[in-house]
């Protein structure tokens, strides 16, 4: 089923595509029902959390076990290789790099090794 969204801002040109991921009447996924069919099941099933009570229609909540947590993991993983937080902002569809700063100020790595090479480089 094709898609038509903006494409590489909120504001971009209107870009038409197929997906790739499709639920299965091959529109596209719903997060909540991603969420809980597929995501969920396959954490309990790796024993990450705890498999659904005989019963019961739901898994335990937690923000940090949803999907949100791959948002997470992607920024994360910029973040380490390098990448600027105001790119990362954008990537993520902050309009403020402030907010990205305040979000994941913790996952930046530290700088003091690049920071020791730039003075020693100026000297040598």
């Amino acid at each position: 089923m094709p898609v038509t969204l903006p494409w590489g801002t909120q504001a971009g040109e209107l870009v038409t595509k197929r997906l790739l991921f499709t639920a299965p009447m091959g529109n596209h996924i719903w997060r909540n029902m991603f969420n809980s069919d597929e995501w969920k099941p396959a954490l309990a099933a790796a024993g990450v959390i705890p498999a659904r009570k005989q019963g019961e229609q739901t898994y335990a909540s937690a923000r940090e076990h949803g999907m949100h947590a791959l948002r997470h993991f992607y920024a994360s993983v910029l973040l380490d290789a390098g990448e600027n937080v105001k790119a990362l902002a954008e990537y993520l569809g902050h309009t403020d790099p402030g907010l990205t700063l305040r979000v994941y100020a913790h996952l930046m790595p530290t700088s003091s090794r690049r920071t020791m090479q730039a003075i020693s480089a100026v000297y040598h």
